[in-house]
């Protein structure tokens, strides 16, 4: 993989906390993410993984630490050696680098699969509909979907409406593609066709930072696997090392418990 520069990987967790209450939700984790590079966050339900990743899209507001996207803090800004949130207008320039692409799949169900690609571009960039449209039916064919681009939500199945979902992420041209459990809500038979997409992405080197419960796909795509615990990283390495040989009690547990290891 190649960094932007020889300073800084592309992202850069430090140190990151997220309280809720006397919770620890995510405890002083970090983490980089080189340019190119693919990152799964594994571990068991509420470990911690998709408030993590939550908080690279500042969809809630760290509590310590700090995150940077290529060497800029994003979220804060530090003031004569006082940390403060960035204003709204920033916040929104910020996030406009991360796809987010959730669980259940939140598209708008009066709006076609075209129309629900276009709206980021035309609402947050001011693209032009002719545009906008036009560049949100390439991205559907780019996950298979240019036969249904003018079907609306209710006529697409669970797998497509997740694609859609992707297509909608990529429509920003952001430089972070996060995903949250992107096949958690959907049938199994429904799960291959997005995993299949999620690795032609990966393929053509987009950078992604994935919270997933298929183990099979991180330990083929992914450059580094992390696995939390209790708002922790218990463990981290290459897919090939950690799944099959990992070092401490709590990951065996773990990876034994969903059948990685050999």
């Amino acid at each position: 993989m190649t960094l932007l520069n020889e300073q800084h990987p592309l992202l850069q967790l430090v140190e990151v906390s997220k309280h809720f209450g006397h919770l620890k939700a995510v405890d002083n984790v970090s983490l980089e993410l080189s340019a190119g590079s693919v990152t799964c966050i594994v571990g068991p339900s509420g470990s911690g993984k998709s408030t993590l990743l939550r908080t690279v899209n500042m969809l809630e507001e760290i509590d310590g630490g700090a995150i940077f996207l290529n060497g800029q803090m994003i979220g804060h800004e530090l003031k004569h050696g006082s940390r403060y949130r960035v204003s709204n207008s920033v916040a929104r320039r910020q996030v406009r680098n991360f796809g987010m692409v959730f669980q259940h799949f939140n598209l708008f169900p009066n709006c076609t699969a075209v129309e629900n690609v276009a709206i980021g571009p035309m609402t947050v960039k001011g693209t032009g509909r002719r545009q906008a449209e036009a560049e949100a039916r390439e991205y559907l064919e780019q996950v298979g979907l240019s036969d249904r681009a003018d079907h609306y939500p209710s006529e697409l199945s669970g797998g497509q409406q997740q694609r859609v979902a992707i297509a909608r992420a990529l429509a920003m041209k952001p430089e972070v593609l996060l995903f949250d459990e992107p096949t958690s809500a959907l049938d199994p038979e429904l799960v291959h066709e997005v995993l299949t997409v999620m690795r032609k992405l990966a393929a053509a080197g987009s950078t992604m930072l994935v919270v997933t419960h298929e183990m099979r796909f991180a330990q083929d795509v992914a450059d580094e696997i992390i696995m939390m615990d209790a708002g922790q990283v218990v463990e981290r390495g290459e897919p090939s090392e950690l799944l099959r040989n990992p070092r401490t009690e709590r990951a065996k547990r773990f990876f034994s418990s969903v059948g990685t290891r050999s």
